[in-house]
């Protein structure tokens, strides 16, 4: 089917298919759904994937076992577990009309032409336990502005938490000389401890599972009249977030599959 037009098929197409090529006189798309579930294939479906661009060697199992190890067990009270990264160019795309509400037998109408008004970028982290989101936004994702968040933790978290642990991913912004090399931020406040999955494996940060829920709650339309009603609506949207936060339910059971993968990875690489 490499030569074919279409990237993907359905039962029904497969049938004609089958029947031009003169494979067979005639068959229904019934027929070969059939014999396609009796060999578990579904050509009409697909998933992408990234193949891993670093080894499931012992590096990425510590790396996996640490981010488990945080998550699930018991933190002492001088403890915060925070998921950090930053949602990046969100725009307030104005609508050139105004938008309609809703009536009897008629669903919200949104203007589809907007103007652009620039972006902003979200820099959040969430705190794995109790679901509290902190916040900052900036016009530019730069060093400094990500140091601009650190400091609102800094403010923020009671000074009687002695470990402040961060995951985040491993962008050059998070590992940068203003952070890093002494005498940067990290260097002068021995609290902060980052922690960072290994490479493509954004789903281990739990902060991605509430940018999630703003996309579909707040951002889903968008319509704002310029950068600062959209960073308005953020602060909004977090406050009333943080009213009712709650955490998300992480066990060790998703990792313990990824972690049983690597040692089946490490035994065939012995």
């Amino acid at each position: 089917m490499a030569a074919r037009h279409l990237s993907q098929w359905d039962c029904v197409e497969l049938a004609q298919q089958l029947v031009a090529d003169k494979v067979v006189d005639s068959i229904s798309p019934q027929s070969v759904r059939r014999i396609l579930m009796d060999h578990r294939l579904k050509p009409w479906r697909h998933h992408l994937w990234l193949s891993p661009k670093v080894p499931r060697d012992a590096a990425f199992r510590d790396a996996v076992l640490n981010l488990s190890d945080l998550y699930s067990r018991a933190l002492s009270p001088n403890e915060v577990v925070l998921c950090v990264d930053e949602k990046t160019n969100l725009q307030p795309r104005t609508r050139k009309a105004k938008t309609l509400p809703p009536a009897p037998g008629i669903p919200l109408r949104v203007e589809s032409e907007y103007e652009r008004k620039g972006a902003l970028h979200l820099f959040a982290a969430f705190d794995t336990r109790t679901g509290q989101v902190y916040h900052t936004t900036g016009e530019r994702k730069r060093q400094i502005a990500f140091i601009t968040l650190l400091e609102k933790l800094e403010c923020e978290i009671d000074p009687s938490v002695t470990a402040v642990h961060i995951v985040l991913d491993n962008l050059r912004m998070h590992k940068g000389k203003l952070v890093r090399a002494p005498p940067a931020w990290l260097s002068k406040h021995p609290r902060f401890q980052f922690h960072h999955p290994p490479v493509h494996c954004s789903w281990m940060n739990q902060v991605e599972q509430w940018f999630s829920i703003l996309q579909r709650k707040r951002l889903g339309i968008a319509n704002f009249a310029d950068k600062k009603e959209l960073a308005d609506r953020l602060d909004a949207f977090v406050q009333q977030w943080n009213c009712r936060a709650h955490g998300f339910r992480w066990s060790r059971k998703s990792f313990d599959k990824v972690l049983a993968e690597c040692e089946k990875n490490m035994a065939a690489a012995a």
